[in-house]
């Protein structure tokens, strides 16, 4: 990535971070012409926290679906399509509602586990050079047996309102987080984007094949591990606190790879600054919801990513047919 483009992203997403905070504007102005202290409160508490989370999540998803697929060798690798993101929706389900631990420490602790489960079943059933069926069908069932789990666990909560309480965590939500909160969770998610921004020439290196990669002095099965151990515990700590949200860690790294010409390590870094922008992007598109209704954002990012990924599909099957 060229130090221009670098600049144009970061500005983008600074622009993105700007908005979050500030618009509505009118109505911000008239809460400091009421009462200055009202307004800060409004701007700390209450915009300021959601506003870091979208850049955070957005830019760890970003970051680890780049290494996902870089990982796989497959442009369809990502968190939420491997099953990581609905894996750590289970951790946090089981340990809120059957353990009944619910502090953030708890809650992060059990999705990191689930989604280290996920990404580990996920090894053993597609193998990590994984053909892009076999990918698409271990991710789905893997997702599909993590989201009847989280379901069962709900169902069988001691709390009747369990359904009710876990709906908008589940469908992703930004909404009356803190500050604590958004260091809770930001704290990880920003580790593990700098940290896997380490692995970006060994990664590059495994285009050229497996072999290369153990020649120049680097270990194969430690790379894997670290990536895997890294993105659990991104997503866990994101999950935990905001709730699954999908399609961002698929779309981020497919145009970062254009930024960085094709090299999957190289793209880490566009990908993180792209998926924090799109997350900021539509946590602005849910404010657009009719007063007094909610829209969840991870609807919003399935609404704008399940298009994409429909596209990107047909269009892997119509360059294999050419």
């Amino acid at each position: 990535m060229t130090r221009p483009i670098a600049f144009l992203l970061a500005s983008a997403v600074a622009l993105l971070l700007a908005l979050s905070v500030l618009t509505p504007w009118s109505v911000l102005r008239d809460l400091f012409d009421q009462d200055p202290g009202l307004g800060r409160a409004v701007v700390v508490e209450l915009r300021l926290p959601r506003a870091l989370l979208a850049l955070f999540y957005g830019a760890m998803l970003g970051a680890a679906g780049a290494a996902i697929q870089a990982l796989f060798a497959n442009p369809l690798a990502s968190p939420d399509l491997t099953g990581t993101t609905s894996g750590a929706a289970l951790g946090a389900v089981v340990t809120a509602y059957l353990i009944g631990l619910s502090s953030p420490l708890a809650l992060s602790v059990g999705a990191v586990a689930g989604a280290l489960a996920a990404l580990l079943l996920l090894l053993a059933l597609a193998g990590p050079r994984a053909e892009t069926a076999t990918l698409l069908l271990s991710g789905l069932a893997i997702s599909a047996l993590a989201g009847a789990l989280t379901t069962l666990a709900l169902a069988l909560a001691p709390s009747p309102f369990a359904f009710y309480d876990a709906y908008d965590w589940l469908m992703g939500s930004l909404v009356d987080r803190s500050l604590a909160q958004a260091a809770f969770a930001g704290g990880p998610a920003l580790l593990t984007v700098l940290l896997l921004l380490r692995l970006r020439r060994p990664l590059d290196l495994l285009t050229l094949g497996e072999d290369v990669v153990q020649s120049l002095g680097h270990d194969l099965r430690r790379l894997r591990i670290e990536i895997v151990a890294l993105t659990a515990i991104g997503v866990g700590a994101c999950v935990a606190i905001c709730g699954a949200i999908g399609f961002v860690g698929l779309v981020a790294p497919i145009f970062a790879r254009r930024i960085s010409r094709g090299h999957p390590g190289g793209a880490i870094l566009p990908a993180a600054l792209i998926g924090g922008g799109l997350l900021l992007a539509a946590d602005l598109v849910t404010r657009a919801a009719p007063l007094g209704r909610v829209l969840p954002i991870g609807v919003v990012t399935a609404l704008l990513g399940a298009p994409f990924f429909l596209w990107l599909v047909a269009h892997m099957r119509w360059s294999l047919s050419r």
